[in-house]
């Protein structure tokens, strides 16, 4: 009787009573056994490639195995929002054993050029690429800190620049003119309260240091409109102050006088809105013809500064009374005009020189240098206490004359001169009558 060969593992039946576990073991490592190693393992679909020939030589097999390993150039993939997820390749099953991958080149990026990068190193490439805000949404003490140096630093040299500019003071000295200022104010800028504030200051200055003497007040109308005509006396106007003070204070009606001032002085900083606001007027016709049909008190100094400008050898002699405006200003009104003679200013404070190109620079006719100024500084522009003398004449009717001979320049020119030389023939028997220029 001839043996039986056994058959092969795989085909024997289980036998009952065998260890179940040994026989699944088992099984498990025949099938490991058979499983095809990675190279075998065919690719997918969308990634497999032709299987190559059974018979090559071996630089044909090294030349695919090459080609093989070579990884494809990457594309830049397109820009996207952080917020939305990478689209990513689907994955193939390498051919060849993995390699390391190449060392990605060194370019600035804000968002990743890998097929793999997860949305986190997405948003924060976008992040570090991002620039910082200027100023922070927290609160107030983080935007200060997030202030910048450079601009703290430019805003010191701003406050600097500002505080040693010319034009901070000018507009502090134009505040300083302007504060507390009334609501009665009119419509040419006098301020009745301010200018009853001052009135000590100018009563203290009439009386005790000038010690002013006031002669023919009463041809002064006592009501309606009149054109008071005066000598500009002194390097400094303290001479229209004392006119108004004389009118208050000496007239029957105490009169409010108005006078005239150019615009240089009316655009001063400290000087203008004082003035102003105590009863001076910007000169022009317009303003003049308006407050005079209203029936008020007008002073006019024809001289202008050519008058303040005169020298100490020079006192008391009238310049030219300029083109005439007043006299074609009572000649539209009908205003009668009152000659006034103001003697004791231009002793007080004798000019000396004009300084003209200095004047230039603060924007006025000249500077003044008398024994006093710029040497006592400040307390130079202050006159010494000399007698003063306002002497009012005879009013001038220029009834005769109508509105029309406004436009006649000879006549303007006669008449002109007629007030100059009332004025001026007053002068000299003022100063002739006094004895003495402190006592009078």
């Amino acid at each position: 009787m001839s043996q039986r060969k056994p058959k092969p593992a795989s085909r024997r039946k289980p036998l009952i009573g065998r260890n179940p576990f040994e026989a699944a073991a088992r099984t498990d490592d025949a099938s490991r056994a058979a499983a095809p190693t990675p190279k075998d393992t065919p690719k997918t679909a969308a990634t497999r490639k032709p299987a190559p020939p059974a018979k090559e030589s071996k630089s044909s097999t090294r030349k695919a195995s090459q080609k093989r390993t070579t990884p494809a150039p990457r594309t830049q993939p397109p820009r996207r929002d952080a917020a939305s997820p990478p689209v990513t390749a689907p994955q193939e099953r390498p051919v060849a054993p993995p390699l390391e991958p190449a060392p990605a080149p060194a370019v600035a990026s804000a968002e990743p050029t890998g097929v793999d990068a997860s949305p986190a190193d997405v948003v924060e490439r976008r992040d570090e690429a991002a620039p910082e805000p200027a100023a922070s949404l927290g609160s107030e003490d983080d935007a200060g800190r997030a202030e910048a140096p450079s601009a703290r630093t430019g805003g010191a040299f701003e406050v600097a620049r500002e505080l040693l500019s010319a034009d901070y003071y000018v507009r502090q000295l134009g505040r300083l003119g302007m504060r507390n200022r009334s609501e009665d104010v009119d419509e040419f800028g006098y301020d009745p309260k301010f200018d009853e504030r001052l009135r000590g200051l100018w009563d203290g200055l009439y009386a005790g240091y000038f010690r002013v003497r006031c002669e023919g007040v009463e041809n002064v109308p006592a009501r309606g409109r009149a054109l008071v005509v005066a000598n500009h006396s002194g390097a400094l106007p303290y001479d229209a102050m004392m006119l108004k003070t004389a009118l208050r204070r000496e007239h029957p009606e105490q009169r409010l006088l108005r006078w005239l001032i150019e615009d240089h002085v009316f655009h001063m900083p400290f000087a203008g809105p004082w003035l102003n606001r105590l009863g001076a007027v910007r000169a022009c016709q317009e303003n003049a013809e308006r407050m005079l049909r209203n029936d008020a008190l007008v002073a006019v100094f024809p001289e202008g500064h050519k008058g303040q400008g005169r020298l100490h050898r020079e006192r008391y002699e009238l310049q030219r009374f300029g083109r005439g405006g007043f006299i074609r200003l009572c000649l539209r009104t009908g205003a009668p005009i009152v000659p006034c003679a103001i003697v004791g200013a231009e002793d007080g404070m004798p000019l000396l020189h004009r300084a003209e190109r200095l004047g230039s620079l603060f924007g006025v006719p000249f500077v003044p240098v008398t024994p006093t100024f710029p040497w006592l500084g400040p307390l130079g522009l202050l006159p010494a206490p000399t007698r003063w003398t306002i002497a009012f004449g005879a009013p001038i009717e220029l009834a005769p004359h109508g509105p029309a001979d406004a436009d006649d320049d000879a006549l303007v020119g006669r008449l002109a001169e007629r007030v100059r030389s009332a004025i001026q023939d007053m002068l000299h028997r003022a100063v002739g009558a006094r004895r003495s220029v402190w006592f009078g």
